[in-house]
């Protein structure tokens, strides 16, 4: 599994001792308010299920979300990356940072990481994010990603827009082997 840095971040694959800060962070009710859920949607058992699934779909896609570490503090401050279950519309850029992180442009440094990821490295000719019609930070981060409005849908139940972003013109880069770590920006 890769890691990734950018000047203030570590991205880098979900562990075991992510437990805990992942339950504060699930737990908390503003930060979840847009999150579509599947199944159980609080407690231990559930901060356990999402931390096996994004373990899980390292290992079978090749890519996944990261847990996003803060430098400065070394606090896990969330989950950014790819996400790309059997049956999802797309090959989804997603985020989700801890509530008290707001407003530092910690979401888009990751998110901008991980598209750049998504082309560069597994070679993705289209990117998207499912968000809820009233999610209006993430709306504004998707536009800062360059991801414009491309169809409405309903997901699990639930009305979204899904934004997208192509892959810019010129060549393909050409990897045999994904790297397992890198420094972007």
């Amino acid at each position: 599994m890769i890691r990734l840095e950018t000047t203030r971040l570590l991205l880098r694959p979900p562990q075991a001792s992510d437990l805990d800060p992942f339950l504060e962070i699930h737990e908390d009710p503003e930060v979840m308010r847009h999150i579509t859920v599947v199944g159980q949607s609080g407690g231990r058992p559930a901060a356990w299920r999402t931390l096996a699934l994004l373990i899980g779909h390292w290992h079978l896609r090749g890519y996944g979300q990261w847990t996003v570490v803060e430098k400065a503090t070394e606090q896990v401050i969330g989950r950014v990356g790819l996400w790309n279950p059997e049956g999802w519309p797309g090959l989804e850029v997603g985020w989700l940072i801890r509530r008290s992180r707001w407003g530092h442009g910690f979401a888009t440094e990751a998110a901008r990481t991980a598209v750049q990821f998504g082309f560069d490295v597994v070679g993705a000719d289209k990117l998207i994010s499912i968000i809820r019609p009233d999610n209006v930070r993430s709306i504004r981060l998707a536009a800062r990603l360059g991801e414009t409005l491309d169809r409405v849908a309903v997901l699990e139940g639930v009305d979204v827009h899904i934004y997208s972003i192509c892959r810019p013109p010129g060549p393909r880069p050409a990897l045999a082997q994904p790297p397992t770590e890198m420094s972007i920006g």
